[in-house]
């Protein structure tokens, strides 16, 4: 498969926070960055002569451009950390170092200390983080200090230790950052406590815990201490927007494979990572082309066993969005909530947009083999016989029964057909009636088609729910069309589909490709059914307001009030004014019509 060209890839890139990786014609990495919007960054590669000639060689010798998407951009820096230390690629800045971002730790021990370290020691103890800010993780440890006391010692405090009166009471205790239980001036009990209201404000969980910042807070204020709770409410604003989980990297996932899959009529897409003590350092996205109707589960399992292969992957479990069987040797999980859900989740994000990509990329290249996937896809969606080549969409506009009109729009091969577009004038339907109105549009549309051998739709779609859809199918039954066209009518909310003798809706995937272009079709009948009315209103409200005058016409008239707005500032105009917007002689008829000369 040809790759396709650097500007294509740039111009598919999605807008969202990630990883680029840059690769050469040999498949080599070249160069790891991270981005807040990927395709504005990676765009600024190509569209100017950077500084440093190292860069325009890098330039040069890009040939293919990969991406991570992630949630935020505190995980594309972290991403991106993990990538050029797995990778090393030859233009980024080498971390040799094993040095890591900070992790806030809560030891695993009587009376635990909670403190922050570089280094996860397996141990029981609990991490959270990472924090690529080290004024978020400062901050946070102040913050717990100045709420709660807690011990800094690394005493072995154990209850026999505390009761053979080993320890002593420290400057800490005395100060008040400390309640003594080294000498057993503060129960266990007690103090967990308060590691538990630590724990759940480092998960995010702090809404209990913000009656107590209030309190401290409030406490300050009341004894005139202003600076001090100034400086409470900033920690504060600082602890709510600190990210309290990296989906990026989480020690209770480690050495562990993430497989998912997005299909459509002709393809499927299977997206990878692969996570290694508890950080990603992998992804890759798989497109698999369909030849028969295979099923997700099959797809997925050809694609594991293939990436398994290529990338020499041993791991001894795999997450995978449902159930399915690889042998007794590999453990499957289907993650319903928690960590492992997110990281799936962020799977799927990936194999989306890959998907997406793709598709933007195909509509370019090959707009043909764009609008046949689609035209397949709609057939499958909606139950349709045949591809629906031919689409028209019927709307009946009138505001209080007044100037009763309707629009017909059509699109073929799923793009509007303005050539074809239609309006009609209700002419035997008295008052506010939609429902004959589109009684009568729909048959005098037809009729014409079959009197003049046109070709048919394959499907007409009415604006409208049930009571629209039996009105518009009484003139298909009259025109004997019935079974020879499809008809469906759709109700307000949009994703709710209505079949001739159904009287349960079809609901349509929000995000699916035909809902796209049956709410375009809608929007396209609404747009120019409006268009139509307003201009029949306007036409109306004039030939009310404007008295017929000798030797103008309604044209000459309308150029006038759209020019002094009110048929009274008209009659107000000098004779030399009207000349200026419709000549001299016109000016002349209507100056006589409106102030006769006395005779």
């Amino acid at each position: 498969m040809q790759k396709p060209s650097l500007d294509l890839q740039i111009l598919t890139l999605p807008d969202n926070p990630g990883v680029y990786q840059y690769y050469d014609k040999d498949g080599k990495i070249l160069y790891v960055g991270k981005a807040k919007n990927l395709k504005k960054r990676v765009s600024s590669y190509f569209n100017k002569i950077h500084d440093t000639a190292k860069t325009n060689v890098l330039v040069k010798k890009i040939v293919t451009i990969k991406h991570i998407v992630v949630p935020t951009e505190t995980d594309a820096l972290l991403l991106e950390n993990n990538l050029i230390k797995t990778l090393q690629p030859r233009y980024n800045v080498l971390l040799r170092d094993d040095k890591t971002y900070p992790w806030i730790c809560i030891k695993k021990e009587p009376f635990s200390r909670i403190f922050s370290t570089r280094n996860m020691v397996k141990d029981g103890s609990e991490y959270f983080g990472p924090y690529t800010s080290f004024k978020t993780v400062h901050t946070i440890l102040d913050l717990i200090k100045e709420l709660y006391p807690l011990r800094t010692c690394n005493y072995d405090l154990s209850e026999s230790n505390i009761n053979s009166g080993k320890f002593k009471v420290c400057l800490e205790y005395h100060i008040g950052n400390c309640k003594g239980p080294c000498e057993g001036l503060e129960p266990l009990e007690e103090y967990q406590k308060q590691v538990n209201a630590i724990r759940e404000i480092l998960k995010g969980n702090f809404k209990e815990s913000l009656k107590d910042f209030k309190k401290v807070m409030n406490t300050y204020a009341q004894n005139l201490q202003f600076e001090e709770a100034q400086k409470i409410k900033e920690k504060i604003e600082v602890l709510e927007n600190y990210q309290s989980r990296s989906t990026i990297i989480n020690p209770k996932i480690t050495n562990i494979d993430v497989f998912s899959i997005i299909s459509d009529e002709s393809a499927a897409y299977v997206n990878f990572l692969q996570i290694s003590h508890g950080s990603i350092i992998r992804s890759h996205t798989l497109e698999m082309k369909k030849k028969l109707d295979e099923s997700d589960e099959e797809l997925l399992e050809l694609a594991i066993v293939e990436l398994r292969e290529r990338f020499q992957l041993l791991s001894k479990e795999i997450i995978v969005p449902f159930e399915m069987d690889l042998g007794e040797n590999i453990k499957i999980t289907v993650p319903q909530l928690g960590d492992k859900k997110q990281i799936l989740d962020l799977s799927i994000r990936n194999a989306k947009f890959y998907r997406i990509e793709q598709l933007k990329q195909l509509q370019i290249v090959d707009p043909d083999r764009h609008v046949n996937r689609i035209m397949a896809q709609m057939q499958k969606d909606l139950r349709l016989p045949s591809e629906p080549r031919h689409i028209e969409c019927f709307d009946n506009s009138n505001i209080q029964g007044t100037n009763p009109v309707a629009a017909c729009v059509v699109f073929k091969d799923g793009k509007p057909s303005k050539k074809d577009y239609r309006h009609f004038n209700v002419k035997t339907v008295e008052g506010p009636n939609d429902f004959a109105s589109m009684t009568e549009i729909v048959y005098r549309r037809y009729k014409r088609l079959l009197d003049e051998n046109e070709p048919l739709p394959q499907l007409i779609i009415i604006d409208g729910g049930k009571g629209q859809l039996s009105a518009a199918l009484k003139s298909i039954d009259d025109l004997g069309l019935r079974g020879k066209v499809a008809i469906i009518g759709i109700a307000k909310r949009l994703e709710e589909l209505f079949y001739p003798g159904d009287s349960i809706p079809l609901y349509l995937d929000k995000k699916s490709e035909t809902l796209k272009v049956i709410q375009h079709l809608r929007n396209e009948a609404h747009r120019f059914g409006i268009t139509f009315h307003r201009d029949k209103r306007s036409k109306s409200a004039l030939n009310s307001s404007v008295e017929s005058i000798p030797g103008i016409g309604e044209k000459t008239m309308t150029t006038l009030i759209q020019h002094f707005k009110s048929v009274k500032r008209l009659k107000l105009a000098t004779e030399k004014e009207i000349s200026a917007v419709v000549g001299v002689s016109k000016a002349k008829k209507i100056v006589e019509f409106y102030h006769p000369k006395e005779n």
